[in-house]
């Protein structure tokens, strides 16, 4: 083939150290957009950005010259530095250093962003780690419950 064609659609899920509730809804529209931002500086696309105050979930298009891991280390990093310059009440302000990535199907890009814009609606009756285990579940990965959630 002359060209290399792909459609790397990722569902990544990340929460704040500890799940403090840190993202308010001052912070909320600003971080998500300082996130775009950084995801779109290194070369990938974020369709939607969306979450409640302790986790952000993304759907991002993944060039296949870019690894996640080294995507997500820098959005992370950079992102709460960013938040710590912005206002000292953020002082406490990070993530934690895992991720939850899974691959979406284009056929399956609008049910999956649908589900990302109802995090509010979600978390009304579910909690970030009953969402994400049931997640992982769904999706087939193996895991220790130990250690997933801490």
């Amino acid at each position: 083939m002359a060209h290399s064609l792909t459609l790397l659609l990722v569902h990544v899920v990340f929460s704040t150290k500890g799940r403090l509730r840190m993202i308010d809804s001052t912070l909320k529209p600003r971080l998500h957009a300082y996130l775009g931002g950084i995801v779109l500086e290194e070369g990938a696309t974020a369709h939607i950005i969306n979450g409640v105050e302790d986790h952000v979930h993304m759907l991002i298009d993944l060039p296949a010259s870019r690894a996640l891991a080294d995507l997500l280390r820098v959005v992370k990093t950079n992102s709460s530095r960013w938040v710590h310059d912005l206002d000292r009440r953020y002082a406490a302000f990070a993530w934690l250093s895992g991720y939850g990535a899974f691959s979406v199907s284009r056929s399956k890009f609008d049910e999956v962003s649908a589900y990302i814009m109802r995090q509010e609606e979600h978390h009304r009756t579910r909690t970030f780690e009953e969402e994400y285990l049931a997640m992982l579940r769904r999706h087939g990965i193996e895991f220790d419950e130990r250690f997933v959630v801490d």
